[in-house]
């Protein structure tokens, strides 16, 4: 019953919006920091964005700072990453996963995440 489904990636053109939703089942994301990862063709795993579960802080690469908004919808058990001014470099397959239970703070580091969903692949192309 434990899944996170990442939804809404797409084909969009550079300076697009797209809005990936990330839905829990089987767990509270509340209890977690919940973080949004991409991973282009032939490069490692990177942080994008993170909302913690204590304080509701928020982290995000610089690449994305000022594009990109994370957010949460407790009642809905969702996270949303709203991804705006879409450049090529975007390109890549996004993940959503949740830190190890007990870790509720942010950190782009991916080995720290117990679970993962399964990806939605995000293309911006012109």
């Amino acid at each position: 019953q434990l899944q996170l489904v990442e939804s809404g990636g797409g084909l969009v053109q550079p300076g697009g919006s797209l809005r990936l939703s990330c839905a829990a089942s089987g767990f509270s994301l509340g209890y977690y920091a919940i973080g949004w990862f991409r991973q282009a063709p032939g490069k490692e795993r990177e942080g994008v964005s993170c909302i913690s579960s204590s304080d509701g802080s928020i982290n995000y690469a610089d690449s994305v700072k000022g594009r990109f908004t994370i957010s949460r919808d407790i009642n809905k058990n969702t996270v949303y990453l709203q991804m705006n001014s879409l450049k090529p470099e975007d390109t890549a397959v996004y993940y959503c996963a949740r830190r190890h239970l007990g870790s509720g703070k942010c950190t782009g580091w991916a080995p720290s995440y117990d679970y993962w969903g399964q990806g939605t692949q995000v293309t911006v192309s012109s």
